[in-house]
């Protein structure tokens, strides 16, 4: 895909405009990924108001970098995804348990209902979700605290 195939930009209220190489345009459309944990930079997905898929963009890599960090942008914004940076206490070593956090933004509690709300992504990548079904990851298993390893490894 090459830049000539469609421009994207940003109109007055911040909502993307597409206009694609036939000049069809398309207000307001959403980049939507196939893949949000397993292959988060794959596989973009432009949607239109209607709901339907406009334009599939295979790799963001290959994008020219303005058009890469205007979608970027956008898909963080619709993606709230805090990453877990320690675990400060729980309440239990048996579900239902509450968790004290650390996040990226800020602290928090998460219940977690059963031991199924702790996911193993590979590479040492875990999905955590709470009881009302946010979810927060864990970029690197290996970098965090040796407490928070520990807590951890009793409910994994």
């Amino acid at each position: 895909m090459s830049d000539a195939d469609f421009t994207l930009h940003e109109d007055a209220r911040g909502r993307l405009q597409l206009r694609l190489a036939d000049g069809r345009t398309f207000e307001g459309v959403v980049p939507v990924r196939a893949f949000p944990l397993g292959a988060p930079e794959e596989f973009i997905g432009l949607v239109a108001n209607d709901g339907h898929e406009v334009l599939h963009i295979p790799r963001l890599a290959d994008l020219p970098e303005p058009t890469r960090e205007l979608l970027a942008r956008h898909i963080r914004q619709r993606e709230f995804v805090p990453r877990i940076e320690a675990i400060e206490s729980c309440t239990a070593f048996a579900t239902p348990t509450t968790w004290t956090v650390r996040t990226d933004r800020g602290r928090t509690e998460l219940i977690l209902k059963a031991e199924e709300d702790i996911r193993r992504l590979g590479q040492g990548r875990l999905l955590v979700t709470n009881s009302h079904g946010l979810h927060f990851e864990v970029a690197d298993l290996a970098k965090l605290d040796a407490t928070s390893r520990r807590i951890l490894a009793r409910f994994m």
